[in-house]
């Protein structure tokens, strides 16, 4: 193998065609965690058709691809895309739009699937390269930790890695702009719970009631004080709230008799997390004996940080700038605020991660919301990084 620039790759307008083919077809029929059983059946087909070995059934869903190259070599690495969608009812007015009502891929797992599906294609007509490449499909990154069930399933030791490699598009940034650093750059990613309970009762006579929105309102209106008075202002933590739930619309006169207040709390470093989840617990449960009512506590810990290898890193540098171009690559990046998945990944095997522009201007939309779209003119920068990843991994080159 030689090195790809995404140009070249852009340029085979039939490959290309399919590719974003695919991808609309994806996109237009999105499965959420753990149910991806179409797109499932649509990547093992595509892969079956190459001629590849291909292993169904992990975390469900997964998919995972095997193929060799056709010089002697014993290191095997794995590439990595997902697979899931979101319950979010698409907002675009595009010709090949969810036709799911509630759900639409706003993340951009149907261009990480199509990028990795179009490298598998490279790979296996053309496999110039000593060793072996894994191509991982994982269903349920968003939120419910599809990686660590495919590990758990046995990922590594039906398909032992020596190193491990993931893409995410970076919403918003520069068309084909590739981003990544060394260490963490992803936070742990934690869901926590408080139900503060009282007796509640008529709203025109609280004296006579025990009132948990109260102590709930002094809860979250102290929350921020556990970042600036327990994190040092050098390191980066996040505590937010995005649900709550208490007594009835139609009942304004009632002091409700419990408040739900769930949040997410954001953490690089193992410390702090534990900072985290001890401190929220204690401000709840000093609130409630503040005001007389008592407080129920859950902390659940979902992803832990993200962090990149330093010598892989430095590897996915080196193969991004062949793909995109020196000018287009930033390998010490601010760290990125959401969390991923790909984490359990890397606490097992060595690898690293990156973020490829969607693409910025005036109609480029964030992640998560009803009017994102990935860029179908990001797939010949994704499947050109790909084969410089195997190129600088396993090439004649890189193995001397």
């Amino acid at each position: 193998m030689s090195a790809i620039n995404a140009d070249s790759i852009a340029a085979e307008t039939e490959f290309l065609s399919r590719l974003v083919a695919i991808r609309h077809d994806i996109h237009q029929h999105p499965e959420t965690a753990f149910e991806e059983k179409r797109t499932s059946d649509l990547v093992a087909a595509f892969l079956e058709n190459l001629g590849l070995p291909v292993h169904r059934g992990l975390a469900g869903t997964g998919v995972v691809a095997t193929v060799k190259g056709r010089h002697e070599g014993n290191r095997k690495i794995g590439l990595r895309a997902d697979m899931d969608a979101l319950f979010i009812e698409e907002q675009t007015g595009l010709p090949y739009a969810s036709k799911v009502p509630g759900k639409m891929h706003a993340c951009g797992h149907d261009g990480h699937t199509t990028m990795l599906l179009g490298a598998a294609e490279k790979l296996a007509k053309d496999p110039d390269f000593a060793g072996t490449v894994y191509l991982i499909f994982q269903p349920a990154e968003e939120g419910q930790g599809g990686a660590r069930v495919m590990i758990n399933d046995g990922l590594f030791e039906l398909f032992e890695c020596d190193a491990v490699y993931g893409v995410h598009n970076g919403p918003c940034e520069p068309l084909g702009m590739v981003k990544t650093r060394p260490g963490a750059m992803m936070p742990a990613g934690d869901t926590w719970e408080v139900t503060f309970c009282g007796t509640g009762g008529h709203g025109a006579m609280p004296h006579t009631a025990t009132d948990p929105t109260v102590a709930a309102g002094d809860f979250i209106a102290s929350l921020s004080n556990i970042i600036s008075r327990n994190i040092p202002s050098n390191d980066q933590a996040v505590i937010s709230v995005g649900h709550m739930q208490a007594g009835a619309f139609d009942s304004p006169n009632i002091i409700p008799s419990s408040v739900l207040v769930r949040g997410t709390a954001r953490s690089f470093k193992p410390q702090y997390r534990d900072i985290l989840e001890k401190r929220i617990g204690e401000l709840a449960a000093g609130m409630a004996a503040a005001h007389g009512v008592e407080a129920q506590y859950k902390f659940i810990r979902r992803y832990p940080p993200l962090v990149n290898h330093a010598s892989e890193t430095d590897l996915a540098v080196r193969a991004a700038k062949q793909a995109v171009g020196e000018g287009l690559v930033d390998g010490e990046c601010d760290a990125v605020g959401g969390s991923e998945d790909f984490s359990f990944m890397l606490e097992k095997v060595p690898g690293a991660y990156v973020m490829i522009g969607n693409g910025d201007g005036p109609d480029s939309h964030f992640v998560h919301t009803p009017k994102f779209d990935f860029s179908d003119d990001l797939i010949p920068y994704g499947v050109a990084y790909w084969l410089n990843v195997v190129e600088a991994e396993l090439g004649q080159t890189a193995n001397g």
